[in-house]
C-alpha cells in the first residue's frame, strides 16, 4: 500500500515527539507512538494522543486483582455510565447537613439534568462497601481496618468508581459545565476514536525547588474529582495497593501508626493524592514496564505533564490541564472559571484540608 507525503511526515513527527518527551536513557525502547491530527510539535498546549506500541497488560494477575476483575470486569467499548457520585456525614435531609453543601450540589442536578445523581451518607457508604465487595472479602477487611473517616472517604471514591463507574466529585464542588461537554465525552479525539477509560485532572503543578514542603508529588493528579468507566483496571490496581497496605499496617499493628513525615502526609501515601498519583503513572508505564524496571525514572514521569494546557491521552488514560480541576487557584498556570478548560470549581471548604497555595 502506498503512502501519502503527508503519512510520511506524521510518522517522522511522531518519532521527532517519542524523542523530546522520553528520558534519554528510555529512548531505545520505542515504548511510545504518538497518534497526531497535525504537524504541531506543541503538544502540551494543543494536546496530543499517545499509544504504547505494545499493548499487552495483565499477563498474570496476583489473587487479589484477579477477584476484583472477576466480580467487575473492565469493557472499554462501552460509554461513561451516567452516574454522579458524592458523599456526606449525613444524609441531605439531615437538619445539619450543610447550607454550601445543600447548594453545591444541586449544581450538579442542574447542569446534569439526565444523570443519575447519588449522594451518600457515611452509613450508606459502609452498608454499600460490604455488599458490592462481599465476594472480595479482603478489600472488605480492609474498609473495616482503616481509622479515620478521611481515609474511607478515599477509598469509598475508587470502590464506587470501580463498580459502579461515572463520576465522582467532592461535596465542596460546583459544577461549570455539564458532563456531557467535558472532552471526554468527545466521541472522536484529536481525530482517532475516544478509547478514554479513565478521566483525571492536574491538582498541583508546582514547578520550584521545594516543592515537595507543600505537595506530596512533584506533579500531583487531583482525586476530588474523578471520571471512570465500570472495572478500569487502574482503579482496581489503586485498590489492591490501597487494600494490601492496609492489611500490612493491621496485621503489624500500625493502623494507628503515622507511617512519614506528619499525619497529612501519612494519609497522601495511604489513600490520597500521593498513592492516587503514583499508581496513575504506574499503570501509564504498565505495558513496558520491563524497558525500565533499571532505570532512575520511568519514560511517563511528571515531565511529561508539567506545563500541560491542553488534554493528554496516553491509551486509555485522558489527563486534563490543571484548568479543568482545579480552576482559579490563581497559581501554577491555571484559569479561570470562564476558560473554556473549567468545568469544576472547587472550593476546598470540605472538613480534611484547606488549599495549600504556595507563596
Amino acid at each position: 500500500m502506498a503512502f501519502s507525503r503527508t503519512q510520511y511526515l506524521v510518522a517522522i513527527i511522531a518519532c521527532v515527539l517519542i524523542f523530546i518527551i522520553l528520558p534519554r536513557s528510555s529512548r531505545q525502547f520505542g515504548v511510545l507512538r504518538a497518534v497526531v491530527p497535525n504537524s504541531s510539535p506543541n503538544w502540551k498546549t494543543e494536546g496530543i494522543y499517545f499509544q504504547s506500541i505494545k499493548q499487552s497488560r495483565d499477563p498474570y494477575l496476583p489473587r487479589l486483582a484477579t477477584e476484583l476483575s472477576v466480580e467487575f470486569p473492565y469493557h472499554p467499548e462501552k460509554r461513561f455510565p451516567l452516574n454522579i457520585w458524592q458523599t456526606w456525614k449525613v444524609p441531605l435531609d439531615d437538619p445539619t447537613f450543610p447550607q454550601s453543601y445543600a447548594e453545591n450540589q444541586e449544581t450538579w442536578n442542574t447542569v446534569n439534568p439526565t444523570y443519575r445523581h447519588y449522594l451518600l451518607s457515611d452509613s450508606q457508604c459502609e452498608m454499600i462497601v460490604k455488599q458490592l465487595y462481599q465476594n472480595v472479602p479482603d478489600v472488605v477487611e480492609a474498609w473495616n481496618g482503616m481509622p479515620k473517616s478521611i481515609l474511607k472517604a478515599d477509598f469509598f471514591r475508587y470502590l464506587i468508581l470501580y463498580a459502579r463507574g461515572g463520576v465522582y466529585s467532592d461535596i465542596d464542588t460546583r459544577a461549570l459545565k455539564p458532563v456531557a461537554q467535558w472532552f471526554s465525552s468527545r466521541e472522536y479525539i484529536y481525530n482517532k476514536l475516544n478509547t478514554a477509560g479513565l478521566v483525571v485532572g492536574i491538582e498541583a503543578d508546582p514547578d520550584r525547588p521545594d516543592w515537595n514542603e507543600w505537595y506530596a508529588r512533584r506533579i500531583q493528579f487531583c482525586q476530588w474529582t474523578i471520571q471512570a468507566k465500570k472495572g478500569h483496571p487502574m482503579l482496581r490496581d489503586l485498590i489492591v495497593k490501597i487494600t494490601e497496605l492496609t492489611l500490612d499496617r493491621k496485621h503489624a499493628g500500625k493502623l494507628n501508626s503515622v507511617v512519614g513525615k506528619d499525619s497529612d502526609g501519612d494519609v497522601m501515601d495511604w489513600t490520597g493524592p500521593g498513592i492516587f498519583t503514583d499508581v496513575i503513572l504506574d499503570y501509564m508505564n504498565g505495558p513496558f514496564a520491563e524497558s525500565h524496571e533499571k532505570k532512575p525514572m520511568p519514560p511517563i514521569n511528571w515531565s511529561v505533564f508539567t506545563g500541560l494546557s491542553a488534554p493528554l491521552l496516553i491509551d486509555d488514560v485522558l489527563v486534563l490541564p490543571i484548568t479543568s480541576f482545579s480552576p482559579a487557584v490563581g497559581q501554577m498556570g491555571a484559569g479561570d472559571l470562564t476558560d473554556e478548560w473549567a468545568y469544576i470549581h472547587h472550593l476546598f471548604s470540605g472538613s480534611w484540608k484547606e488549599v495549600k497555595k504556595i507563596t
